[in-house]
């Protein structure tokens, strides 16, 4: 005998779904008034035609927001999550040299709720739509029974493109070359595990007014690439300085050489209340400090990259010894 029981009455909703793609195409077509998809959006798979590149290269980067997502949700912050999403990834794409042309994301929740998936994806659009990348599709996967109600799982995919002849290529790093940091809009989309701790631990020092500071979105790093390419400087390497800080994300530039870094003090509202409690030399293997993103060039591009988006300054240079040593300017 034939039971009666749906899919709905099991925790999915296939028509509230696909009622909710049709609402998020709105978004879509914010992020293509310049670049466009080849074909419809909401199809099983976006196109995009390259034939406006002569020798065309592909990179892809995934990330997500880590566990600052957390504390967005906490404090119903979705916006920032759609922000932060974009910004992780494509500041990843952008240190290759890379053109950012199509974003996705993947949204894991317990049941549909339209109304913060599309915060969600108003967030992401916004940003977007500021860095010219299409929001080509995504996936909305209701998990009822698996990811508890009240959380979203959230992860992001950028696929980019560049001629062959644009790529960044960081084995042209040579001693005395110049690192050029520009400033980062908070502590970013990294570090918020032990940002946590803090807050548990001492949630009486840290004042609403900190909090929101430190939760601002991660700073899009587009402007400064494309000021980069309008004033003809070509960057030996460029870098994202997420999980690991600088050093970290440094070495993984060159081999054989290093750089000895003087950082500007972090200029974040309540940050010292945070950094109180971390250990001296771990803040540097943690968060930005303060630099979200770091260009190399030859002495010759400095003035040229200095004027590249806002909060440029020269924080070292290329040296022979191995490794990234940081210290902050006036400690």
């Amino acid at each position: 005998m034939a039971g009666n029981l749906t899919y709905q009455q099991a925790g999915v909703d296939t028509r509230k779904a696909a009622a909710l793609v049709g609402d998020i195409g709105t978004y879509a077509r914010r992020t293509q008034r310049s670049r466009k998809l080849w074909g419809a959006f909401g199809l099983f798979a976006a196109c995009y035609d390259l034939s406006s590149y002569k020798e065309p290269v592909i990179m892809t980067g995934c990330d997500g927001v880590g566990t600052k997502l957390e504390v967005l949700l906490e404090r119903d912050l979705l916006e920032i999550a759609g922000k932060d999403l974009v910004a992780m990834n494509v500041n990843d794409i952008l240190t290759t040299g890379g053109d950012p042309l199509l974003f996705l994301d993947y949204v894991g929740i317990s049941a549909l709720d339209e109304v913060r998936i599309t915060r969600l994806i108003a967030g992401m659009s916004e940003y977007l739509e500021s860095c010219n990348c299409i929001l080509a599709g995504g996936e909305t996967a209701e998990m009822p029974g698996i990811v508890p109600p009240g959380i979203i799982e959230l992860s992001g995919f950028c696929i980019g493109c560049a001629e062959k002849s644009d790529l960044v290529d960081p084995t042209s790093v040579a001693v005395g070359d110049v690192l050029v940091g520009y400033a980062s809009d908070s502590i970013h989309a990294n570090g918020w595990s032990l940002v946590r701790r803090v807050l548990r631990d001492h949630a009486d020092e840290i004042s609403e007014e900190d909090l929101e500071a430190w939760l601002r979105p991660t700073r899009l790093y587009h402007d400064v690439v494309g000021d980069l390419r309008a004033a003809g400087v070509r960057p030996r390497a460029m870098a994202h300085i997420t999980g690991g800080g600088l050093p970290e994300n440094l070495e993984r530039l060159f081999r054989g050489m290093g750089a000895d870094l003087e950082i500007p003090e972090w200029n974040l509202r309540g940050i010292r209340k945070l950094l109180a409690h971390v250990d001296s030399e771990d803040r540097f293997h943690t968060f930005n400090m303060g630099i979200g993103w770091v260009v190399i060039v030859p002495e010759s591009d400095v003035e040229s990259a200095l004027k590249a988006g806002p909060g440029g300054v020269v924080i070292g240079r290329m040296v022979e010894t191995e490794g990234v040593r940081v210290k902050v300017k006036g400690e």
